[in-house]
C-alpha cells in the first residue's frame, strides 16, 4: 500500500463524503477523512462565558468575609480561580471533541475523562439549523444543530463552527440526506423546487419590520422585571442594615417620609396612584417590547426548494429550515386581547418538533389573510366559510359542568365543616366561596362547549376550542396514523366518546362527541388512509 494517502473525495460543499467506522478502518482506507475539531475560538467563547459563572462564587466569598479590603480581595481571587478552572475545562472539552463527516452518518466523539461516541445517520436527520448567540456572533461562530426528532438533549449539536464552515456542513448534510431519501421524498422535494424560486433565496412568505414588531410588543405586556427585582430584594438586606420583609419598618418609613402625600388631599393621592399605575404599565410595556425585538428582530420566512426557511433574532440569530413534506399539522392560536384586534399566530407541528418548543412558529403575529399563503404553501387550507362544524355532545357538556362543580362543592363542605368547628364566624364565607366557584365553573363549561367544534372535509380534519382566545388545529387526513375511540364508564353510560387521532409530532383529540359521530369520523379517516397510495405521497 502506498504510504501517501490520496486526498478525500469532497462534496459540492467542500467537505469529505466518506468516513471509516473505526480508527483501524481509517488506517486502511486511503480516502477516509480525518476527524475534525470545532473552531478554536470556541475556547475563547467558553472562557468569556465563565465570567458569568464566577460572579456568584466571588460574591459569596466576599459576603462570608465582609466587604472590607480582605473580603474584596478574597472574592476577586475566588472569581479568578473559577475563570481559570472553567477556561481549562473549556479547552479540554474542545480538544477532546471531534466530528467526522462520513458517507452514511455524522460521528461525534466527546468527553474529557469518559469518552462517548455518537453516530447519526443522515436519513435520521430531519432538520439542520444554525444558531448565533451574541457572543459567538462577535467571533464569527455559529452553532449547528441536527434535529433527529428524538427531542431535547437527544439532538446533536456542534458548538461552535466558523459561520462559513457551518453553512457548508449544513449543505453537505442536505446533500447526503437527499442521497438517502426515498423516491417519494425526492419527488416531493423536486415538486417544491419547481414552484419555488430558482435560487436559495426562495419566495418571501412573511416578514416583520420594526413597525409590526412594535405593535406585537405592545401585546406582549410583561411584568417579569418585577419578579427579578423581587428576587434581588431578598439579598438587599445583606448590603443594608434593614429587614426587607419587616412590615413595621415600611409602615414607619411611609409615615415618616410620605406624610406630605397625605397632606395634599384626596385628589393628589388619586393622581399619585394613577401615576404609579402608569409607571407599572410603562415598565411592563417596555419589557414586552424588549423581549419581542430581541427574539423576533429581522423575522423572515421564505419558501425555498428545501422547505420553509425562518430567520430571526437580535442577540441570538437563528436560521432554521423546515422541510415542507415533514409538516404534519398546523395550529392557529391567539390570545385574549390580540384576538379582539384580529391578530393570530401560526405554528407547524412537524416530525422534528420538541414538545412545547416554539422553534416551529412560522408567523407569530399576523392577520388571517397573511396566514393563508403560508398555510397553502404547506399543503393545507384554512376552514371554508361554509364549513360544517359539529359541537361536542350536550351530555358531555352537562357531565363536565357537574363534575367540575362537584369538586368545589365537596371542598366547600369539608372547608365549611372545619371552619364551623374552629372559626364559626367565617363559616358562611367558607361555604359561599366554593358555591360561587361551582357556579362559575358551570358557566365556563357551558361557554367552552359553544366553542368546542370540529369539521371534516375531503382532505382535512379541523378541531377548534377556546372561549376568549380560540385555537384551531388542522391536520391532513392522510398523515394521521390511527383513529382510536375512547370511553370511560360515564361516557359509555351516557353515549359519547373521545376520538384520539395518531399524529406524528403532536396530539389531536376530538372530545365528547356522540358515539355515532365518533364511529363515522373514524370510518371516514381510515377509509382515506386505506385508499391512499403512499408511494406517491410526500414521505415522512
Amino acid at each position: 500500500m502506498n504510504d501517501e494517502y490520496a486526498p478525500p473525495r469532497q462534496s459540492a460543499a467542500g467537505l469529505p463524503l466518506t468516513a471509516p467506522a473505526s480508527a483501524a478502518a481509517r488506517d486502511s482506507v486511503p480516502d477516509a477523512p480525518a476527524p475534525r475539531r470545532t473552531a478554536p475560538l470556541s475556547v475563547a467563547v467558553g472562557a468569556i462565558g465563565s465570567l458569568q459563572q464566577a460572579i456568584f462564587p466571588a460574591l459569596a466569598a466576599a459576603f462570608g468575609i465582609g466587604f472590607d479590603g480582605s473580603g474584596v480581595l478574597i472574592g476577586l481571587l475566588v472569581g479568578l480561580a473559577v475563570i481559570v478552572v472553567s477556561s481549562l475545562i473549556s479547552y479540554l472539552a474542545w480538544a477532546r471533541l471531534t466530528y467526522t463527516v462520513g458517507a452514511e452518518d455524522i460521528r461525534v466523539e466527546s468527553g474529557i475523562i469518559s469518552r462517548a461516541a455518537r453516530s447519526v445517520p443522515y436519513e435520521r436527520i430531519q432538520d439542520v439549523s444554525l444558531e448565533q448567540k451574541l457572543l459567538p456572533r462577535v467571533f464569527g461562530l455559529v452553532a449547528v444543530k441536527f434535529e433527529t426528532g428524538a427531542g431535547g438533549g437527544d439532538d446533536l449539536a456542534l458548538t461552535y463552527l466558523a459561520s462559513a464552515e457551518g453553512e457548508r456542513l449544513r449543505q453537505l448534510v442536505r446533500e447526503r440526506r437527499d442521497e438517502t431519501e426515498t423516491p417519494t421524498e425526492t419527488m416531493a422535494r423536486r415538486d417544491v423546487a419547481k414552484t419555488a424560486a430558482a435560487d436559495e433565496a426562495g419566495d418571501a412568505l412573511f416578514t416583520m419590520g420594526p413597525r409590526r414588531l412594535f405593535i406585537f410588543g405592545t401585546f406582549e405586556f410583561s411584568l417579569a422585571v418585577f419578579a427579578v427585582l423581587g428576587g434581588l430584594l431578598q439579598y438587599l438586606d445583606t448590603f443594608l442594615d434593614i429587614e426587607i420583609w419587616d412590615l413595621d419598618f415600611w409602615r414607619d418609613l411611609a409615615q415618616e417620609r410620605g406624610g406630605w402625600l397625605f397632606e395634599l388631599g384626596l385628589y393628589a393621592q388619586a393622581i399619585g396612584a394613577v401615576l404609579g399605575l402608569l409607571i407599572v404599565a410603562l415598565i411592563g410595556s417596555a419589557t414586552g417590547l424588549f423581549r419581542t425585538f430581541s427574539r423576533e428582530w429581522g423575522f423572515f420566512l421564505e419558501r425555498t426548494a428545501r422547505g420553509f426557511r425562518r430567520r430571526r433574532g437580535l442577540f441570538t440569530r437563528t436560521d432554521v429550515v423546515m422541510p415542507i413534506h415533514r409538516v404534519q399539522a398546523l395550529r392557529v392560536g391567539t390570545r385574549f386581547v390580540r384576538y379582539r384586534f384580529g391578530w393570530h399566530s401560526l405554528r407547524f407541528i412537524s416530525l422534528a418538533q420538541d414538545a412545547g418548543s416554539s422553534s416551529h412558529v412560522v408567523a407569530p403575529f399576523a392577520k388571517m389573510k397573511e396566514l393563508a399563503p403560508i398555510v397553502e404553501a404547506a399543503g393545507f387550507h384554512l376552514p371554508a366559510e361554509d364549513a360544517q362544524w359539529y359541537r361536542a355532545s350536550e351530555r358531555y357538556n352537562l357531565d363536565s359542568a357537574l363534575g367540575d362543580a362537584v369538586w368545589f362543592l365537596v371542598g366547600g363542605a369539608i372547608g365549611g365543616t372545619a371552619t364551623a368547628l374552629t372559626a364559626p364566624e367565617w363559616t358562611g364565607l367558607a361555604i359561599g366561596i366554593p358555591l360561587v366557584m361551582a357556579g362559575l365553573s358551570a358557566i365556563a363549561n357551558v361557554l367552552a362547549w359553544q366553542f368546542k367544534r370540529h369539521a371534516l372535509d375531503q382532505t382535512q380534519i379541523m378541531v377548534r376550542s377556546g372561549v376568549l382566545s380560540p385555537t384551531s388545529t388542522i391536520a391532513t387526513r392522510v398523515k394521521l396514523h390511527s383513529a382510536e375511540i375512547a370511553q370511560g364508564p360515564i361516557a359509555r353510560w351516557r353515549g359519547y366518546a373521545t376520538l384520539h387521532l395518531g399524529l406524528a409530532g403532536g396530539e389531536l383529540a376530538v372530545p365528547g362527541i356522540p358515539l355515532a359521530r365518533a364511529h363515522e369520523l373514524r370510518a371516514s379517516i381510515l377509509k382515506t388512509i386505506a385508499a391512499t397510495d403512499f408511494s406517491r405521497l410526500d414521505g415522512d
